[in-house]
């Protein structure tokens, strides 16, 4: 019996009863998807390592961490300015659940607002340079309910290939036209929407500030000319640039020196630079005050809990007296790009961010150099398909404001010898974590 799309076809279904539904139709267990990850999850216990997911983090993590009792130096975690851990932080917070609880305990709408929301809002719109902002819950959950909330089937949404799966799943729900173009091409976009602007209503154009896996930086003012030449509107994910680009930390909109008001959508996490949890988007007041009424994501969801509103206004402000953060966050990406690309380390694209892939290619070889890694002290994740391409499994090192010199020159010596002694596989055996 053949199925497409998982649906028994029609003259099949016709005959039979619910004792003939096949048990993958109707027991987790044996869903094809969980049987494949139970595979990819037996390739990687056949290398001799534990389960290398879910691992528990002891304490406060930033350029150090502890597991199992012993402290590693740490490049898994995106508290980029140290923000995450800081006394000031931590007692804005304190501060905030002795005021207010830990929950606003409702939708903002109805009667979960609190003045440190619109505080925020405001604080967000202003280091920005917009006129409003509205704070969601989630960061992941904030590009879904924007994008598939503002556009609609009449549309036409296109997004750089390597976009975060949260702007993806959003483009899908919205039921639009989506079209990917490839990375950071704005002649293939530009080329795009001559041929295909006048066939829709809307178009949005959705790119980001710093590329999660790759580290490297759109051309914005570039972007910028594209989307008013075809008048459509323009997102920039900042989920890994705000707080990390431009010499102030105000993201790739500073980095690139435009008009802030050049960008129609300006998104952004609060669980990066600034040590909490949520997303947000900044533009018009238009778009502002239709997404508070109208977003189901916002509308429909409790808002933003006291203490996470309060530690990321705590973390903008501290920011704002201390940019050194960000000068000394530059200095420290730019030591580790500059000595792994000498040691003929595979860097990818990554340029003027602190995300910095090591591209080793084979998904099973990114786990082991993760591991060896890991016994030598050094804590850093693995990525393989579908988080980046095929044959393109790497290592991606966060970097922190707090990493030091030391930790970042040993390091990358002992990256550079864990890698030399991987020897070429010649296999032509297809693992299933591709």
């Amino acid at each position: 019996m053949s199925a497409k799309n998982g649906l028994i076809p029609n003259q099949d279904a016709e005959k039979l009863n619910n004792q003939d539904i096949p048990p993958e139709y109707h027991n987790f267990h044996l869903y094809p998807e969980y049987r494949k990850l139970q595979l990819q999850q037996e390739e990687i216990k056949a290398l001799g390592v534990n389960n290398p997911f879910f691992t528990p983090q002891e304490r406060v993590v930033n350029n150090t961490t502890q597991i199992g009792g012993r402290e590693l130096i740490n490049y898994a975690t995106y508290n980029y300015l140290g923000m995450c851990g800081d006394p000031v932080i931590s007692q804005a917070a304190k501060d905030a659940i002795d005021r207010y609880g830990t929950s606003a305990c409702a939708s903002r709408l109805l009667s979960g607002e609190k003045p440190l929301h619109r505080e925020l809002e405001k604080e967000i719109a202003d280091f920005i340079g917009t006129e409003d902002s509205i704070v969601y819950v989630g960061g992941h959950a904030t590009n879904v309910t924007t994008i598939s909330h503002l556009f609609g089937k009449n549309d036409l949404i296109l997004h750089d290939s390597l976009s975060h799966n949260s702007i993806l799943q959003g483009c899908i729900l919205s039921g639009a036209s989506i079209i990917a173009f490839p990375h950071n091409d704005c002649q293939a976009l530009d080329k795009i929407l001559q041929e295909r602007r006048h066939h829709y209503q809307r178009v949005l154009i959705v790119i980001e500030g710093v590329y999660s896996t790759d580290g490297d930086i759109p051309d914005l003012p570039e972007f910028i000319a594209v989307k008013k030449r075809h008048k459509a509107f323009l997102m920039v994910d900042e989920a890994h640039s705000i707080g990390v680009l431009g010499k102030h930390g105000r993201g790739v909109g500073e980095f690139c020196g435009v008009d802030p008001a050049d960008v129609d959508l300006w998104m952004g996490t609060l669980s990066k630079s600034f040590a909490s949890c949520g997303g947000y988007i900044a533009g018009c007041a238009a778009v502002v005050e239709y997404l508070k009424y109208t977003s189901p994501g916002f509308v429909y969801s409790v808002g933003i809990a006291p203490p996470n509103a309060a530690s990321v206004l705590a973390s903008i402000r501290l920011l704002k007296a201390e940019p050194e953060r960000v000068a000394l966050l530059h200095q420290r990406a730019k030591l580790f790009l500059e000595l792994a690309q000498k040691q003929g380390l595979n860097t990818g694209t990554s340029k003027d961010s602190p995300v910095i892939p090591i591209i080793v290619g084979d998904a099973l070889k990114s786990v082991q150099l993760s591991q060896n890694l890991f016994k030598r002290g050094i804590n850093v994740p693995f990525m393989f398909y579908p988080s980046v391409p095929q044959n393109a499994a790497r290592l991606r090192f966060f970097i922190t404001c707090n990493h030091t010199e030391e930790q970042i020159r040993f390091t990358v010596n002992t990256l550079a010898q864990e890698v030399a002694k991987q020897q070429p596989d010649d296999s032509t055996q297809t693992s299933s974590l591709e």
